[in-house]
């Protein structure tokens, strides 16, 4: 496994130097930030990426203001209530994607996120997590949320601005480069290799897993 700095030449030399390599990097938020994130923003965020996956995203950005208007602004406590009627109705709304089992994740997840408040709530829970156990918050998130693990849940912990990394094609084939996976993780032995591979790199670049992640998948 290559050292961070090489990696991170290899992906200067393909995108015109150190400094444009630099300007394509963005930092995460901190934790403090993410702690302020109003919880129904977590909860649009989720529902958006489980909506993207297998579907044209830009279809799903298209009808995202009938999405925000249909679930009452992704207020976490209303959503977690809705019922058989408010099924009923969400299924026959043209203004959303009319997809039954992940309408039903805004009433799982919705459920999920109240079950952080004790904890501090969403904001804190899931923007305080370690970022040297990833892998365990991506799991967390699978097991007790509804449609948010792997990638769906790894595309919305960055959108919304959480320090991660997204196992793309790009960053897969970069991770099979460096020796330290055979084949795209799919395992738990081969995720906990990947986290590892990350933590060794942060500690000897002082970067975030975002960036990180973005070097690696632009040194492909």
């Amino acid at each position: 496994m290559r050292e961070f700095s090489e990696i991170f030449t290899i992906a200067a030399e393909r995108k015109g130097g150190h400094d444009a390599l630099e300007k394509l990097l963005v930092k995460p938020l901190n934790p403090d930030e993410l702690a302020k994130i109003p919880e129904d923003r977590w909860l649009s965020q989720l529902t958006k990426c489980v909506f993207q996956a297998g579907f044209n995203w830009k279809v799903i950005e298209i009808k995202w203001d009938g999405f925000e208007n249909a679930f009452h602004g992704f207020d976490v406590d209303r959503c977690a209530f809705l019922h058989d009627e408010d099924m009923d109705e969400l299924m026959s709304n043209a203004a959303i994607v009319r997809n039954g089992p992940k309408i039903r994740t805004v009433i799982d997840n919705a459920h999920f996120l109240k079950s952080l408040r004790d904890q501090g709530g969403v904001g804190r829970v899931l923007g305080g997590w370690s970022s040297s156990d990833y892998i365990g918050l991506l799991d967390m998130m699978k097991l007790n949320g509804s449609r948010i693990g792997g990638n769906t849940g790894q595309y919305a912990m960055r959108f919304i601005g959480r320090d991660s990394f997204i196992l793309s094609r790009d960053v897969v084939a970069r991770l099979i480069a460096e020796g330290v996976i055979d084949k795209p993780p799919t395992s738990k032995g081969a995720r906990r290799q990947v986290q590892d591979a990350f933590n060794t790199w942060m500690a000897q670049s002082d970067r975030s897993l975002t960036e990180i992640s973005r070097v690696l998948a632009m040194s492909v």
